[in-house]
């Protein structure tokens, strides 16, 4: 899936204003697996995710993508990254099937139905499959946002409070979801859920990134 993808981040930097979202983190990983972003609400995870998924920009440092041993050019870093969270936006007046077709369509890439079909289902959605966006649940519209981030199978996959507005059989698929991604992907979750965090095999505490040193 991630055709030997790694990701390399160095002193990497974001200050608004005169506060220090985070200070010199260092994160290097060339091997699948999941890896956690932990911190309370408001401590800067999501703006973190954000500028590694090349949302935001950083105020100072490197983030460097490689994929088979070459730098990914800043402009596709979309191809590479999947990213899903709470505040992603979904094409509401669309069905989730024309929502993901466009997704693949603006990558360049054809759309894959039975890939849809399985993940659909996977979520329990393929039901629903041509119902509009709309229409949906918010438990519903977190799981097609997922969906969102694995489509077309990056090598880094970000999932920002990843178990938000499910229920508990929601959460299983997730987790379920994720370890067999992290075997082939390097899968991150942002969150200050335990049972994420312990499913983690390294974790960046942003609390020890808000130093001015």
């Amino acid at each position: 899936m991630n055709d030997n993808y790694s990701i390399e981040i160095s002193d990497l930097t974001k200050v608004f204003g005169s506060r220090i979202i985070f200070n010199k983190i260092n994160f290097k990983r060339d091997t699948p697996g999941l890896a956690g972003i932990a911190g309370p609400n408001g401590s800067g995870k999501s703006t973190l995710v954000k500028v590694i998924a090349g949302l935001l920009t950083q105020s100072s440092g490197t983030i460097k993508h490689y994929l088979g041993g070459k730098e990914v050019h800043q402009n596709s870093v979309y191809s590479v990254v999947g990213f899903a969270s709470p505040y992603v936006y979904l094409y509401d007046e669309f069905s989730a099937l024309e929502n993901l077709e466009i997704s693949m369509k603006i990558r360049g890439l054809k759309p894959d139905q039975e890939n849809f079909k399985a993940l659909l289902d996977r979520f329990t959605l393929w039901p629903r499959r041509n119902d509009p966006v709309k229409a949906y649940s918010s438990g519903m519209k977190q799981r097609l946002k997922l969906i969102f981030s694995v489509i077309h199978s990056p090598g880094l996959i970000i999932w920002d409070e990843p178990t938000a507005n499910l229920d508990s059989d929601g959460k299983h698929r997730v987790y379920e979801l994720a370890s067999e991604l992290a075997k082939e992907s390097i899968v991150v979750f942002a969150t200050n859920e335990e049972t994420e965090i312990g499913m983690c095999s390294e974790v960046i505490n942003i609390l020890d990134y808000k130093n001015n040193k």
